[in-house]
């Protein structure tokens, strides 16, 4: 498949008293497009998450990755120094679940509203926080294929409280890969073997990659954990993932 050219902006989602910021991009070329919800990283919305919203509007989806941190800490963004996890992390924390939710489906309403955008089944992608938070957006009507990376905590915390994020697994709506790196020391493979047990158990439509060798952030070429290997494996799997949308 030829790369799409693409456009790209910064524009503002409103949800009652907030503006919360979100990258966007989309194809040149006119047409009707599936909508895809980039989640980030504890570290923003950052250069690497921007060039995956990026990346999936070259493939033919209309992507846009919110600021969930807008309520915590507008406009942030860093880099991957042991200082930028401290500070994230700290914002992570501050989360709800709920808020998280209202605000993804804020930027899912936005989708709906381009006239180029598809309106039947929304995409969702995240990475290590944006990937826990990938497994919760699941459970929203309009996702149909959430692609969840390394997302430390689903079976232990949900953000803000409450029970684990893995329960709410009966309500995922439609299909859910998960990715992990085998040796990634936040989240023990007993967990991962808990997440895949769930998404059996209630009947998910489901695949979980585990990869040798692959640590916490291997997707992001900006991390010194980046594993180029199991990066291009697991973009294969997400761009397969993604063309039940353009059904």
């Amino acid at each position: 498949m030829t790369l799409q050219a693409i456009d790209t902006k910064t524009v503002k989602l409103s949800l009652d008293n907030l503006q919360i910021e979100a990258y966007l991009a989309q194809p040149q070329e006119p047409g009707s497009y599936p909508g895809i919800v980039v989640l980030q990283e504890i570290f923003g919305v950052n250069a690497h998450i921007r060039e995956v919203t990026e990346r999936i509007a070259s493939e033919g989806y209309i992507a846009i990755a919110p600021a969930i941190f807008q309520r915590i800490a507008p406009g942030f963004e860093t880099g991957y120094t042991p200082e930028a996890i401290e500070t994230g992390r700290n914002y992570a924390m501050q989360t709800k679940a709920s808020e998280l939710l209202s605000d993804i489906q804020t930027a899912i309403d936005y989708l709906k509203s381009l006239p180029e955008v598809k309106k039947d089944g929304f995409g969702c992608i995240g990475f290590c926080f944006g990937g826990h938070v990938a497994y919760l957006t699941s459970t929203l009507p309009d996702i149909k294929a959430t692609a969840s990376f390394y997302g430390a905590g689903i079976t232990t915390r949900t953000p803000g409280g409450g029970a684990p994020t893995i329960t709410l697994t009966p309500e995922i709506k439609g299909t859910l890969y998960a990715f992990f790196g085998k040796e990634d020391a936040s989240i023990p493979q007993d967990q991962v073997d808990q997440i895949e047990a769930e998404l059996e158990k209630y009947k998910i439509q489901h695949r979980v990659f585990r990869y040798d060798g692959a640590d916490h952030g291997f997707f992001c070429d900006h991390r010194a954990s980046y594993n180029p290997k199991a990066a291009a494996d697991a973009w294969e799997q997400v761009k397969q993932l993604f063309t039940q949308l353009s059904d």
